[in-house]
């Protein structure tokens, strides 16, 4: 169809949709039934209920995270177990892990994994519970642990997805005794000795590390009595003296620091030591970073700070990967430092979708200006990354130790001079800061000013901002600017600034039927959003592209005062694409209820512009797509492909990762049959990226 602006509108989505519907058709061994799923050990269906998701979970963070092979691990393993020293039964460990490329047998056994149901907490805060609280769970796993047939298991988990407790035994000629510790090693090292001996860092897995940091977050809330907020702040000042810690020990090869040894964080002297390591590193964080000041100060109790490097000292956080981190961070910011001025932090489906469409290069300048808690930043960082990593013919692998250390060498440059945010919320802009800072190991530039009242306004760093990205230099602007009626724009010093644009009372000319300015009249007041639209295209430079989340309304309701805005649109930019989303896209993550669209611009040329008011304007087409499936419904949980008679279709997923044996570095590769996950938004990504090879991009080329 085409508009009275003569733009073509495409849409081309369903025949993909139909394609892996015939697809999974096609494919009978790849349906499950609803409660079944393929189990990470076996490769085999098996039943979706009681223990099974903790243990899956598990299972592959043994693999992923403590370089044990699926081969070693068998599920159900039985034992036999003394009762009271004459009566025997069997009990089944979850997990059994055996020593590598052995057989499977008692006398090779060497860890034991207990698991349990998830209890339902949703996002409310669960209270950690001590190895004292867990005595009567615990027992179990000492006794599959702890037997005489089983000379060789030495370690032991017991979890419920939320609760984590990690036995060692230890055999002397009085018997068998069992030490409470924080973490196990990765797999065959010891974690005996000090810290010179103790087990390497190991990298972390998205899960497992998010399972963590919401875990040290809670224990700090639940067990210390701050607000949430505070205990926020709390364990981010912990996790920059982790960051700061493995950065000077690998550029100094010096010991690190951040550690604890086994028995420290069990008693009250070795809790103090602990502490005092930590608190000396971040005294050191504060005289290196000027993020943080001398009111930043360390407050929590030597339990917590010890539970807190019982949970994170094994992890190599610079060697994690990025979308790892970015996860577990936005875990805790996201329900922690949600705003009240409608800020509606954007789900990553929709994050990723704006930038694999706006496909920033790495001499772009990208600006988010209501940039929240830095989800589109993080987002371009990751995309950058993995355009390297194609180039250099990685995909799918983690970076080895050269790779990671030019990867996080470019980031860092590309984040110093080339990517910017900006937020009305000081505590975001901190956040943000904190986010690129953990993820590069720069803080970046995240301005506290309001961009609305920009080059003007009150706030401290317009002034830095003036220098650093003056209007009209921009390259991508990407923003989900904050939504809302009851936040209208009512300065009229801000509204000043938008008069010739979208700040304009419209009306319809009843003559032509056309909408136009009313001369004469001013407006009171604006939402935000609307005025953002203009503060976007007058922020990047002629040609420069921008992706913006708006209410449906403003591309849809009949009124004159949104055709208005649609009008100035249509005059100053070529518009590119627009992807409307469902409403679960924002009910679970943000808790917002409301329909929202992806539009996608290009700003207009002076030339361009005049062209078009001579009607010299050729038509174009725009690309459309509506997504009727983000991958979850409205309470969060993952909706699945199916076949047309209601079978959950699988996919092929592959898991590799870089080891190394004997010092020689290889690649371990496993694929796995998943449920696919019926989501929209990639195929969308793809459609536009098909539609831009037949259709290029209208206006002059960059």
């Amino acid at each position: 169809m085409t508009d009275d602006n003569g733009v073509d509108t495409l849409f081309d989505l369903e025949d993909n949709t139909v394609d892996e519907a015939e697809a999974g058709a096609a494919a009978d061994d790849d349906a499950l039934a609803e409660d079944e799923i393929i189990d990470y050990i076996t490769d085999r269906r098996i039943k979706d209920r009681g223990n099974e998701r903790v243990r899956q979970r598990i299972a592959r963070a043994l693999f992923l995270e403590y370089g044990v092979s699926v081969d070693d691990m068998e599920r159900d393993f039985p034992i036999p177990v003394s009762i009271d020293g004459r009566r025997r039964s069997t009990k089944k460990a979850d997990i059994a892990v055996f020593a590598p490329g052995s057989e499977h047998t008692l006398a090779n056994l060497q860890r034991v994994v207990v698991c349990k149901p998830e209890p339902k907490s949703g996002r409310a805060v669960t209270k950690i519970r001590t190895f004292e609280q867990a005595g009567k769970d615990l027992d179990e796993l000492k006794d599959l642990l702890g037997q005489p047939q089983t000379p060789n298991a030495q370690y032991g988990m017991w979890t419920n997805g939320l609760d984590f407790f990690f036995l060692h035994r230890e055999t002397s000629t009085f018997g068998v005794e069992f030490d409470d510790r924080a973490d196990w090693p990765v797999s065959h090292e010891s974690l005996s000795g000090t810290l010179g001996s103790a087990a390497r860092l190991r990298r972390g897995e998205a899960a497992m590390l998010k399972t963590a940091f919401r875990r040290c977050h809670n224990y700090v809330h639940g067990n210390e009595g701050l607000p949430k907020d505070a205990a926020f702040w709390q364990f981010l000042y912990v996790i920059f003296a982790k960051v700061y810690d493995e950065r000077e020990s690998r550029r100094l090869g010096v010991p690190r620091r951040f550690y604890a040894l086994p028995k420290e964080p069990f008693d009250k002297d070795g809790r103090e030591e602990i502490a005092k390591r930590v608190k000396e590193l971040f005294t050191e964080v504060k005289k290196q970073y000027p993020l943080f000041t001398e009111r930043d100060q360390i407050t929590m109790s030597d339990r917590a700070l010890a539970f807190i490097v019982g949970e994170l000292a094994s992890y190599d956080l610079a060697g994690t990967d990025i979308d790892a981190k970015g996860i577990a961070y936005q875990e805790l910011v996201g329900t922690n430092l949600r705003g009240d001025r409608g800020q509606y932090f954007t789900p990553q489906g929709a994050v990723d979708l704006m930038v694999e469409i706006l496909d920033p290069q790495e001499d772009d300048v990208v600006l988010d200006p209501a940039c929240g808690t830095g989800g589109f930043l993080r987002a371009t960082l990751r995309h950058l990354l993995k355009k390297w990593q194609a180039e250099e013919g990685t995909t799918g692998l983690p970076d080895t130790e050269e790779q990671l250390e030019t990867h996080q060498e470019r980031l860092a440059a590309y984040v110093q001079d080339h990517l910017f945010g900006a937020d009305f919320d000081p505590f975001l802009v901190r956040a943000t800061s904190m986010s690129i800072m953990l993820l590069t190991g720069v803080a970046g530039n995240a301005f506290w000013m309001d961009s609305l009242a920009f080059p003007g306004g009150h706030l401290e760093d317009r002034i830095v901002a003036r220098d650093r990205l003056p209007l009209g230099q921009v390259d991508i602007l990407m923003t989900n600017p904050p939504f809302g009626t009851d936040i209208k724009i009512e300065d009229q010093e801000i509204l000043e600034h938008y008069r010739d644009g979208v700040a304009q009372p419209w009306s319809r000319n009843k003559e032509t039927g056309l909408v136009e300015a009313t001369p004469g009249s001013r407006v009171s007041a604006m939402s935000p959003e609307q005025l953002f639209i203009q503060r976007a295209v007058e922020w990047v430079r002629p040609g420069g592209k921008i992706g913006i989340v708006l209410p449906n309304g403003i591309l849809s309701n009949p009124g004159p005062s949104d055709e208005g805005i649609r009008r100035w649109i249509l005059d100053n930019c070529w518009v590119l694409a627009s992807v409307e989303l469902p409403v679960e896209t924002f009910v679970h993550e943000a808790d917002v209820n409301i329909l929202t669209s992806l539009l996608f611009l290009k700003r207009k040329t002076r030339e361009e512009r005049m062209a078009a008011d001579l009607g010299q304007q050729v038509d174009y087409p725009v690309f459309m797509a509506v997504a009727e499936k983000v991958g979850f419904d409205r309470r969060g949980k993952p909706v699945y492909k199916r076949r047309p008679d209601g079978e959950v279709v699988l996919e092929p997923k592959e898991y590799v990762e870089n080891i190394r044996r004997n010092g020689v570095a290889t690649v371990r590769r496993i694929t796995r049959r998943e449920k696919a996950i019926d989501n929209d938004l990639p195929v969308i990504a793809q459609k536009y990226r098909e539609f831009r090879e037949a259709h290029p991009e209208p206006g002059a080329p960059r």
